[in-house]
């Protein structure tokens, strides 16, 4: 072998303390994973800047940490954050004998089913259409089918519903 193909002394020293710091990194991560009580070492990592262009074992330590920890908080976060749930609105019929509804917001459309009179029924949202006796607004209803019925037989329970 050359002179300059042979590494150095010192890169050789160099890879053998990386390979050591890599190893002992990867054999600390189910032990930093278990960690009921997680810290956060962000900011030590960010203030450890080696002088060098190859990274320390305590830096790469401290940066695996970070790392983790910030996998924890965010599947922390995610898990305590329960879905908000979405805004129902609610309508009783007061059509008689019962509602139809529609395929769509007009009364020359397919009429795809009906509900009873005095039957709760969950809005999801509003909008405009034919008129029905002076009220042109209609409610997209949500049991078992998307169906349109005219707000007009519908009373609402609480907030009228939002536009679509």
């Amino acid at each position: 072998m050359s002179p300059l193909s042979r590494p150095s002394r010192f890169r050789r020293i160099g890879l053998c303390v990386a390979t050591g710091a890599l190893a002992a990194v990867t054999a600390a991560a189910p032990a930093l994973a278990a960690d009921p009580s997680p810290t956060d070492h962000r900011d030590q990592a960010a203030t450890a800047a080696p002088a060098s262009d190859e990274l320390s074992a305590s830096a790469l330590q401290r940066e695996h940490g970070a790392r983790q920890d910030a996998q924890a908080q965010n599947q922390a976060q995610n898990q305590a954050k329960p879905q908000a749930p979405k805004r129902t609105y609610k309508g009783r019929v007061i059509a008689k004998p019962n509602l139809l509804l529609r395929d769509r917001p007009t009364r020359s459309s397919k009429v795809v089913g009906s509900v009873k009179y005095g039957t709760v029924v969950n809005i999801f949202c509003k909008t405009t259409g034919d008129n029905v006796d002076g009220n042109n607004r209609w409610y997209l209803l949500t049991d078992g089918t998307w169906a349109w019925g005219s707000a007009r037989y519908i009373e609402n329970i609480g907030a009228a519903p939002r536009y679509c």
